[in-house]
């Protein structure tokens, strides 16, 4: 019997965190700011896109946030903590043995590679549709290979 594991990750979870409450954001730069408004910890494609470096010092990147209009952000590790129990809760459901991973990251695990493309598609759609949390999912016969899956389906979205 061979295991498959299947790597939900969610996208700039803490920018994404942000979005799901702030629709008028959705396409725009956004950089979120550690503890006491110090460095960026998170960044969306976009931000990324305009060369925000991450953990940049906030005093350094201000003349690239005005020229860009950058929305900024302080950290609220509250929200991003029930955003990241919302989506776990569903990946219970999707699984038999869930491995959280991280706040925005978790392993699913299927016995006989039970798991499909088309079970993933239909998992991203959930997820979104349910948390408005965009995930990628990586999918492979280890943890370490479904990593790096993942970090490829990262890329495709």
């Amino acid at each position: 019997m061979k295991n498959c594991f299947a790597l939900v990750d969610c996208n700039n979870f803490y920018a994404s965190c942000e979005r799901v409450f702030r629709p008028d954001l959705e396409r725009r730069a956004i950089v979120v700011l550690s503890n006491n408004d110090g460095c960026v910890i998170a960044r969306s494609e976009e931000s990324k896109a305009l060369g925000v470096p991450m953990g940049a010092p906030f005093f350094q990147i201000r003349n690239l946030i005005r020229a860009y209009n950058i929305k900024v952000f302080s950290s609220n590790f509250a929200l991003y903590g029930d955003m990241s129990q919302r989506v776990m809760s569903l990946l219970q459901q999707e699984a038999k043995e869930v491995e959280v991973y991280s706040i925005d990251e978790a392993f699913l695990k299927y016995e006989d590679n039970s798991y499909s493309l088309e079970q993933a598609v239909r998992l991203r759609w959930w997820v979104k549709q349910c948390t408005g949390i965009p995930v990628s999912i990586g999918i492979a016969p280890s943890k370490t290979l479904a990593k790096l899956a993942g970090k490829l389906a990262k890329k495709e979205n």
